[in-house]
């Protein structure tokens, strides 16, 4: 029998197992570069993911960079964090 996960959230109860999104938030402070630089080295995009991603994120305020469980996406939106970078998981 398949038991889920369950986390409590300040929303209210939220599942581990469903599918989830990182999403990069934009912010005024970090360079395009540096966005660029911490998207190929944290989530493992190529160049143009990375540059489609910094610039969607600049024009609309945010982007999805990453897909999966809430356990998968936390390690990217920890190291997102530790990078200056403004993240969520939605």
């Amino acid at each position: 029998m398949n038991q889920e996960k369950e986390l409590y959230s300040h929303d209210g109860l939220e599942l581990l197992d469903e599918e989830k999104t990182l999403l990069l938030l934009n912010d005024d402070v970090n360079t395009f570069d540096y966005v660029i630089e911490v998207l190929m080295k944290v989530c493992k995009h190529t160049l143009e993911q990375a540059e489609t991603c910094a610039l969607i994120t600049h024009y609309k305020g945010k982007c999805a960079v990453k897909s999966g469980t809430y356990e998968e996406l936390e390690p990217y939106y920890i190291s997102l964090l530790n990078h200056h970078l403004y993240a969520k998981i939605q």
